[in-house]
C-alpha cells in the first residue's frame, strides 16, 4: 500500500480529504495527519509516507518550507500536492520548485479533483525507481536507477533484449504499446542571465517538471532530465495514429507555450520519427537530435523528416562505443574510460569540420555522467571549476578545438572522480544488490538475471560480490532465503514445504539440503530446537 500524510491545521480540512474518497481503492493508506510542518516532518521520518497532501499557509512550519525540507533531506519522494486559496496562487511557483504533482483549491476541492491529483501522484511514483528511505546508504544509485535504463534505451547500450525486459519489469515500466517516439528538449533562459547557479538550476528544474507534466496529459510519455539544460522524452501510445505529426506537434506546443507564459523561458524542441519496437526508440532518439539541431527562435519545434534536403545526420553515434562506455560507468573501470574517451577525442580531432557531430557526441558523454555517475551534478561543477559557467562551456563553444580541450578536462577529470571514489561507488552497487536480493527473495534469482537487472556482467558481480561481501553470489543467496526461512518456520507457523514453495526453492527436499548446509541443522530439527510445548518441554511440531 502507498502510504499518505494528511498536512493541515484545520482539523475539519484533514476530515474533508480523508472521507471524500475510498482510499483503499487507489491502494492508499493515510498514515497520519499533522497540524503545521514541523509535526509532519517527525511523521515523514517515522512512516516515510510516499505522498503529502499539504496546505501552504500553516504556522510554525508552513507546506512550502516543509516541501523544501524533504527535497534537501529525502529527495523526490515524498511528492506533493498542495491545497491553496485563490490569494496564494503566486506561491505555487516557488511550489513549482520542488515538482508539486498538483495545486488543489481549497473552496473548489471535489472528488473528483482529489481522484485526478491522487492518479497522477500515483503515475509519478510509477515513473520513478524502488522508494527507499533517505538513510538507507544505496539511495543515490538507487535514485539513478530509472535514468539511467532511459539513457540506456535512448543511446541502445542493453547488452541483450533480455537485460531490456528485465529493467524494465523492476522498474514496472510497460512497453506493450504500439508506437514509440523520442524528443529532445533544452530550455534556454537568456532573459535570466544575472541569476545565480542555485536558483537558476530551481528555475530549469522546475521548468521541466512543469513541461513533463503538461506532455504527459496530452500523450503518455517517459522522461528524463539531461543536465540542467536538456531533457528527453519518449511517448508511448497503443495507437499509432496518436503520434501523427500533427497532434504531437500540437502536444509539445502546448508545452511549450505555458512554460514560456508560466517562467519566461524559451523551450526548444527536435521530434524524432515513430518507430514500432521499444528497442528502435534510439532510432528515434537519433532524428530528433537530428531535428534539434534545426530549431531557433524563429522555429522552436522541429520534426524530423526524411525529404528534408537539409537532413544531414550530424547525431554522434554513442551505441558504436557500446561495450566500452557501459563497462567503463558500470564497472568504475578508469582505464577503458580514459581509453574510450581518448578514441572519440582522436575522432574528433580527425574531422575538424565536423563541430555539430562533435557537440553532439560530447554532450551525450555528459548526460552519461551525469545520469549514471553519483553526484553527478556536483561531480561536473566540480571538474569544470575552472569555467565560470561550469560544464555548461560546451553550449557556448563554436569551434572542434574548443570541443576537444573541454573533454579532455572532462575525461581526466572523470577518471580522477572514479579513482577516489571507485571503493565507495562499488560499496553503493554491492548494497543496491542486496537490497535487491532482500525484496526478491522469495524468487528464484540467478546471477545472470540480478546482473542483468543492474545493467552489470555476470563475471564482474560474482567477483565484486565475493571481494566485498567474503561469500559467493550464490551463498550469499541461500544465506538470506534461509534467514527468511527461519522467521517463517517459527513465526508464521508455516509447514516445511510451504516455506519451501514460498520461497522459490524447487522442491521441499533441496529446501531442507540448503537449510542443513547453511545452519548446520535441518529445518525438523530447527523446529524441535526452538519451539516450546504446552507442558514447557521443546515440541516437534513440523
Amino acid at each position: 500500500m502507498i502510504k499518505l500524510l494528511i498536512v493541515d491545521d484545520e482539523p475539519l480540512v484533514q476530515i474533508g480529504i480523508k472521507s471524500m474518497i475510498n482510499w483503499d481503492e487507489y491502494g492508499i493508506e493515510i498514515c497520519g495527519t499533522a497540524m503545521n510542518g514541523a509535526n509532519a516532518l517527525d511523521l515523514i521520518e517515522e512512516y516515510s509516507p510516499e505522498i503529502v497532501i499539504t496546505d501552504i499557509r500553516m504556522p510554525i512550519m508552513n507546506g512550502l518550507e516543509l516541501a523544501k525540507t524533504c527535497r534537501e533531506k529525502y529527495g523526490r519522494i515524498p511528492l506533493f500536492i498542495f491545497l491553496t486559496s485563490y490569494e496564494e496562487f503566486q506561491l505555487i511557483k516557488e511550489a513549482m520548485t520542488y515538482e508539486a504533482v498538483d495545486y488543489l483549491i481549497k473552496l473548489e476541492l471535489s472528488a473528483d479533483s482529489l481522484a485526478d491529483a491522487v492518479k497522477k501522484a500515483k503515475n509519478r511514483l510509477e515513473n520513478l525507481q524502488a522508494v527507499v528511505k533517505a538513510k538507507d546508504p544505496g539511495r543515490p544509485l538507487l535514485q539513478s536507477y530509472y535514468d539511467k535504463f532511459i539513457l540506456r534505451l535512448l543511446h541502445n547500450l542493453f547488452d541483450t533484449e533480455e537485460q531490456f525486459h528485465l529493467q524494465a519489469k523492476d522498474l514496472k515500466l510497460t512497453f506493450t504499446d504500439a508506437c514509440y517516439c523520442a524528443a529532445l528538449f533544452e530550455i534556454r533562459e537568456e532573459s535570466h542571465g544575472s541569476m545565480d547557479h542555485a536558483k537558476l538550476m530551481n528555475l530549469c528544474s522546475s521548468t521541466y517538471s512543469m513541461a513533463r507534466d503538461i506532455l504527459n496529459k496530452h500523450v503518455p510519455c517517459y522522461a528524463i532530465s539531461l543536465d540542467m539544460k536538456h531533457f528527453a522524452v519518449i511517448f508511448h501510445v497503443q495507437k499509432p495514429e496518436d503520434l501523427n505529426g500533427a497532434q504531437l506537434h500540437s502536444a509539445v506546443k502546448n508545452a511549450v507555450e505555458m512554460v514560456h507564459n508560466y517562467f519566461n523561458v524559451t523551450v526548444l524542441a527536435g521530434i524524432g520519427s515513430p518507430v514500432e519496437q521499444p528497442l528502435k526508440i534510439c532510432e528515434s532518439y537519433q532524428d530528433a537530435r537530428q531535428a534539434f539541431g534545426r530549431t531557433n527562435s524563429t522555429s522552436p519545434i522541429v520534426q524530423f523528416s526524411q525529404d528534408d534536403t537539409q537532413s544531414v545526420k550530424n547525431a554522434f553515434n554513442i551505441a558504436v562505443f557500446k561495450n566500452d562506455i557501459t563497462k567503463a560507468f558500470d564497472e568504475f573501470d578508469t582505464d577503458v574510460l580514459y581509453r574510450t574517451l581518448s578514441e572519440i577525442i582522436e575522432l574528433f580531432r580527425a574531422h575538424p569540420l565536423r563541430f555539430l557531430q562533435a557537440v553532439d557526441g560530447a554532450c551525450n558523454i555528459l548526460y552519461l555522467a551525469l545520469s549514471l555517475l553519483p553526484d553527478g551534478e556536483e561531480n561536473m561543477m566540480e571538474i569544470f571549476s575552472s569555467y565560470s559557467d561550469g560544464y555548461r562551456s560546451i553550449y557556448r563553444f563554436t569551434s572542434v578545438d574548443q570541443i576537444i580541450e573541454w573533454m579532455i578536462i572532462l575525461r581526466d577529470g572523470l577518471c580522477e572522480v572514479l579513482k577516489s571514489k571507485r571503493k565507495t561507488y562499488k560499496a553503493h552497487v554491492i548494497t543496491n544488490v542486496q537490497k535487491y536480493i532482500g525484496s526478491h527473495v522469495s524468487e528464484r534469482l540467478s546471477l545472470n538475471e540480478v546482473a542483468g537487472v543492474f545493467g552489470l556482467s555476470p563475471n564482474y558481480l560474482s567477483i565484486l560480490f565475493k571481494k566485498n561481501c567474503q561469500v559467493g553470489f550464490s551463498e550469499y543467496i541461500s544465506q538470506a532465503k534461509i534467514t527468511k526461512a527461519k522467521s517463517m518456520l517459527l513465526e508464521q507457523d508455516m509447514k516445511i514445504y510451504e516455506v519451501a514453495d514460498r520461497l522459490g526453492f524447487e522442491s521441499a527436499f533441496y529446501f531442507s539440503k540448503v537449510f542443513k548446509k547453511v545452519e548446520g541443522i535441518s529445518p525438523r530439527e530447527y523446529i524441535q530446537q526452538n519451539t516450546i510445548g504446552p507442558d514447557g518441554e521443546q515440541g516437534d511440531t513440523l
